[in-house]
């Protein structure tokens, strides 16, 4: 009797449907994240995408940025700035410093982490001397290497030791040289980064295969060709996209050097955004160009994500595991 009714009392007591429990499950896991991310949603929301869709809104309009909205022009703005041959002239500017970038720069950066590698002595002290300028302000830099510039300058001197009796460039006064000296200013700041990424990179390469190779009769540069650059191809791939984006938008050093000049020689998207917009009060126009510019960065991003860093963005992406 005590066992018909144990049995009869267990078989009796509801048990709560596996779905259901899941279910459960997954709403208290649901609510958790979202509490957890609805404080960083809000601050991005306010920060960045209420900014874009306002300088969206306020690019269809011809407005000075003082007194109401009251003379819409629709897309006009954007038309104006498609056809005005500064900005054409600013976008090639973006365009020369990104290629110079890819094609200069993050190559030097490389070059420079494979010689220091592993076994350099003294290597940390090599990579804090050249990520040293990336921790100075941009502000900063560009009054350093204004004074490097000057006709009576650093660089100056050392021209006039190469070559006597020749006259040293006028670096920042020279239309036809002041976009490159800018660049070598950028490559100063802005080496350090991608030279600690690539030697990050490079400490997490096992040595074991380095050695096998070795091992297997590979000379040093086969080694780095065949096992060192197709293992640093995803920090590659981040260090292309970075440079891209921020050579695209680049602002500081520029409007702090030359401000754009001399006449437009080293005018950039965002030094023309400036000008329009802050001291031409035009901020119709000014959104208009600041709209363009995201849009150019945007589809960039995207496309480059899509059909160059698939695969990187695919790993990092776990799907439900059986």
């Amino acid at each position: 009797m005590q066992l018909l009714t144990s049995s009869r009392s267990t078989t009796d007591t509801p048990v709560l449907p596996q779905p259901a429990k899941f279910r459960r499950r997954r709403t208290k896991y649901i609510s958790t994240i979202v509490l957890f991310l609805l404080p960083c949603a809000i601050l991005y929301s306010i920060i960045v995408l209420f900014p874009i869709v306002q300088a969206a809104y306020y690019s269809l309009w011809s407005w000075s940025g003082l007194g109401p909205l009251t003379n819409f022009v629709g897309l006009r703005n954007f038309v104006t700035a498609l056809k005005s041959a500064t900005f054409l002239l600013a976008l090639e500017h973006n365009l020369i410093i990104l290629v110079l970038s890819l094609a200069l720069q993050l190559p030097l950066a490389l070059v420079l982490a494979l010689i220091i590698g592993k076994t350099l002595p003294g290597r940390t002290i090599f990579r804090m001397i050249f990520f040293m300028p990336y921790i100075l302000s941009d502000v900063v830099a560009g009054v350093i290497w204004l004074f490097i510039y000057q006709p009576n300058g650093l660089l100056a001197i050392v021209w006039q030791h190469l070559f006597p009796g020749s006259q040293s460039p006028l670096w920042i006064a020279d239309t036809h040289v002041v976009l490159y000296a800018i660049f070598m200013t950028m490559t100063w700041k802005y080496l350090g980064l991608s030279l600690v990424l690539y030697a990050a990179a490079i400490q997490n390469i096992p040595d074991e295969l380095v050695e096998a190779a070795r091992i297997d009769g590979a000379s040093m540069l086969q080694t780095v060709r065949h096992i060192t650059i197709p293992l640093l191809g995803s920090t590659i791939r981040l260090t292309i996209l970075l440079s891209a984006l921020g050579s695209l938008q680049y602002f500081d050093l520029i409007w702090i050097m030359t401000n754009g000049g001399p006449v437009h020689a080293t005018e950039t998207m965002a030094t023309y955004l400036m000008k329009s917009g802050f001291q031409s009060f035009a901020m119709g126009y000014g959104s208009a160009v600041g709209v363009l510019m995201f849009l150019i960065c945007l589809v960039f991003a995207l496309t480059y994500q899509r059909f160059v860093m698939s695969k990187d963005l695919a790993g990092s992406v776990t799907g439900p595991t059986a």
